[in-house]
């Protein structure tokens, strides 16, 4: 049965990236349900596939924090959101003609923008000291005995 379902695996995680790509360009076609399906698919379907998309340089890291639960970095955040707008009002403007089409799209934004906003916001480390997700306050007023603040700024 494993050997069977390997082949449909591996399309079913190539097609994912596929459509996860077309959607950090096209604002209706979610980028992340795609990738983490690749990721699911490929990890029980082929290493080599799924080492290579959880150590490509645009989307492991990606996949990685979204995961971990860290989140998606503020400039991605603000990136995705000001081109969702700006392409939506582009077609609610000038492209769509029906009024209830038009509401729709603004709707699918809005739902979009507010699912966005909730997620949580990464922030990496500027110094490169630490592992990602490690705090390590920059005033050593605020350490605990659980945190490592070593490092002088």
């Amino acid at each position: 049965m494993k050997a069977l379902a390997k082949p449909f695996l591996i399309l079913g995680g190539t097609v994912s990236v596929a459509l996860g790509v077309a959607g950090m360009f096209l604002p209706l076609l979610p980028t992340t349900p795609f990738l983490l399906l690749a990721a699911f698919c490929y990890a029980r379907s082929s290493r080599r596939y799924y080492d290579w998309l959880m150590t490509n340089r645009w989307f492991g890291e990606y996949i990685r924090n979204y995961r971990e639960g860290r989140g998606i970095p503020l400039r991605q955040k603000a990136g995705v959101i000001t081109l969702l707008w700006l392409t939506i009002g582009y077609a609610t403007l000038f492209v769509v003609p029906l009024w209830w089409a038009r509401v729709l799209l603004l709707g699918i934004a809005t739902a979009v923008t507010v699912h966005l906003l909730r997620l949580p916001t990464h922030r990496r480390e500027e110094s490169g000291r630490g592992t990602a997700g490690e705090h390590q306050p920059k005033d050593k007023r605020h350490c605990s005995k659980e945190m490592d603040c070593r490092g002088g700024d």
